[in-house]
């Protein structure tokens, strides 16, 4: 990406995966600061980030990326812009854009998204809205910053909420199937210790799969189901106990949070 002076405030675990993917995209260090109020965790990202400028407070900056939790988007959002951002992305679950508009002043190009946990791995999945002061250029800063840890798709900001509760809690909902099959492996008599590494790469291969796959879900799933088989025994099962409608109540589940945190956020 090109080199300019970026930001970016909050130094948790989503702040610090940007960063490591923005340096692997060829963000030079020194153009590069972390802003983080816990000492604590400065002393983590000091070891982690050796070259990146860590500071307590913001610092002057071309733009900025703000990855604090909701109630403290705002704040922060017009703080990088006092320090001379001209572009801010924020990454805070249910801060709406006119939020950010509003700290930001109407001079900044303000964007919404929302990444995931894998990207720590850099393999996530964000959506992203843009503004109404944002320009061909501000879109490129997103795709840039957001696509360094994976993929970065364009959405409506009220496709947000319904983003953050599907992809980015989405990661939450393998998880917890990866628990319960590891829990049906014990009951099936497969101790912990054999069914960890199976159960992981089971995950892993049918997500690499779907990923490289030109077929749909559907179409992956009839393959492996033979009739009268075993998997297609399992996928009954599945079906009464309304595991889909489960899915699905989930992600609206998830949506409706992310609306509440939004409005949560504005009092």
């Amino acid at each position: 990406m090109e080199q300019a002076s970026l930001t970016i405030i909050g130094g948790g675990n989503m702040g610090a995966a940007l960063a490591h993917g923005l340096l692997r995209a060829g963000l030079a260090p020194n153009m590069l600061t972390i802003v983080e109020v816990s000492p604590d965790q400065r002393k983590v990202l000091g070891s982690a980030f050796p070259d990146v400028h860590i500071e307590e407070s913001v610092q002057k900056c071309n733009a900025a990326v703000i990855a604090v939790k909701p109630p403290d988007a705002a704040q922060a959002t017009s703080l990088a812009a006092q320090a001379g951002a001209r572009t801010v992305l924020s990454i805070a679950a249910g801060v709406s854009l006119a939020t950010l508009q509003n700290a930001a002043g109407n001079d900044v190009a303000v964007i919404r998204a929302m990444p995931n946990t894998p990207s720590l791995v850099g393999e996530g999945a964000a959506g992203y809205a843009l503004g109404v002061s944002c320009t061909e250029n501000s879109e490129k800063f997103a795709v840039e910053v957001l696509g360094s840890v994976g993929i970065a798709v364009r959405v409506q900001e009220d496709q947000i909420d319904a983003i953050t509760g599907l992809t980015g809690s989405g990661p939450a909902y393998l998880f917890y199937i990866a628990e319960s099959l590891m829990a049906a492996a014990q009951e099936m008599g497969i101790d912990a210790e054999l069914a960890d590494p199976l159960v992981r790469q089971l995950l892993r291969g049918s997500g690499v799969l779907l990923a490289q796959s030109t077929e749909s879900p559907a179409q992956l799933r009839e393959r492996v189901t033979s009739p009268g088989g075993t998997t297609a025994a399992g996928l009954a099962s599945l079906r009464a106990s309304g595991v889909s409608e489960a899915i699905v109540a989930a992600v609206r589940a998830a949506t409706q949070r992310s609306r509440e945190m939004g409005q949560e956020a504005q009092k």
